[in-house]
């Protein structure tokens, strides 16, 4: 059985949590850096990383990797990588690059040299001239930083976001692999009363159910990996069939949200249908000055309007102060909000019990938690 060298992409911010699920598999080699986690694991143990993480981007093989200063070792690079072993010669080279603070600065010649380093490599090992490509993707990545390079294998595909549930975005779309993340660093466990005053179309809602009924994210959804000439499909859906079965619905309980918009609220109906959670969630079309938690206990999480424009950051800021009036009818409740607006804190008019720097795609934020009465981070 062959062990892989791994890498998990992450959002900055995210790389502690995306360890912390890759280790709670079982997975040796566990190790956080910028942009992601490394790790060791079979392919069925690839594709359960992909079928189960929540805050990872993608999920990566290494290949190779290696210090490069021209295109020529860019080239010998990549020809060391035993290509005929993972490919039948007919897959679509799909390569992609990104290159930082490198001498090799061009993505586009890094791609050419890399794909000429592929075919040359499976043109001496296979004999063979023609490579159709008109078989399924093989997505490499060249990724290069400060001269490093990595060679690697997209085992995801599409990036691990896309869960399927969601078609339709509202103003201000939140990824779900953020979603995700704000669920796991707040004080929310499952089976505690968790609310999103701002729910917008219920991306927050869903990731805290399917986290509740332990579905795995990726459970219907298909992957590069399950189309690539060496995957074993027979261990690949016996795996599926695992989660299938280890997932139960039953298990959410106390999850709901409301918005002031009744479109927000239309397309976050349509989204807990997609995501099978229709019934289990319900929702609100009201203003959250309106909310009134009947529960002594639990959690808001929200992501409010940053203002990211001057004009409507006053406005937001006004908003920011009635989530505190909202939260203040709720002493027992906890509150959690991601905001880009360095004055969040002087505006809710209370420092944070926690803060934490994150990124929503790429507008750097902050992650504020503030814990409701009696309630300490150790609880």
């Amino acid at each position: 059985m062959e062990i892989f060298n791994c890498y998990a992409t992450a959002a900055f911010g995210l790389e502690g949590l995306v360890a912390g699920e890759l280790r709670a598999m079982n997975l040796p080699d566990v190790r956080a850096e910028n942009g992601g986690v490394r790790f060791s694991a079979a392919m069925e143990q690839v594709f359960e990383s992909n079928l189960s993480l929540r805050c990872s981007d993608r999920v990566m093989i290494i290949l190779a990797e290696g210090k490069c200063l021209s295109f020529e070792e860019l080239f010998q690079l990549v020809l060391s990588v035993p290509w005929e072993k993972y490919m039948s010669g007919t897959e679509s080279i799909d390569i992609s690059a990104k290159c930082a603070r490198s001498r090799l600065m061009s993505p586009r010649d890094c791609q050419s040299i890399t794909k000429k380093a592929v075919i040359e490599r499976l043109k001496k090992k296979t004999g063979r001239k023609v490579f159709p490509e008109n078989g399924p993707s093989f997505p490499v990545l060249v990724s290069i930083h400060s001269d490093a390079v990595k060679i690697l294998l997209n085992t995801s595909g599409d990036a691990l976001s896309r869960r399927g549930y969601r078609t339709w975005n509202g103003e201000a779309p939140l990824r779900e692999t953020l979603a995700a993340a704000l669920v796991d660093l707040s004080p929310w466990k499952s089976g505690m009363p968790l609310y999103d005053p701002c729910c917008g179309t219920g991306t927050i809602l869903i990731e805290a159910a399917w986290k509740a009924a332990n579905r795995a994210p990726g459970l219907t959804r298909s992957f590069a990996m399950e189309r690539f000439s060496f995957a074993d499909a027979a261990a690949f859906s016996a795996l599926r069939k695992r989660k299938e079965q280890e997932c139960d619905f039953s298990r959410i309980r106390g999850i709901g949200g409301g918005d002031i918009d009744p479109e927000a609220i239309r397309l976050a109906e349509l989204h807990l249908k997609q995501s099978g959670t229709s019934g289990l969630i319900p929702l609100r079309n009201e203003p959250f000055r309106q909310a009134s938690m009947t529960e002594a206990h639990g959690v808001f999480i929200c992501n409010p309007p940053y203002g990211e424009r001057l004009s409507d950051r006053e406005n937001c800021r006004k908003l920011y102060r009635e989530l505190r009036e909202m939260w203040a009818r709720h002493p027992g409740w906890s509150f959690c909000a991601i905001s880009s607006d360095p004055a969040f804190e002087r505006a809710f008019g209370k420092k944070a019990d926690r803060r934490r720097r994150i990124y929503n795609g790429r507008l750097e934020c902050n992650y504020y938690v503030y814990y409701g009465s009696g309630k300490t981070e150790s609880d």
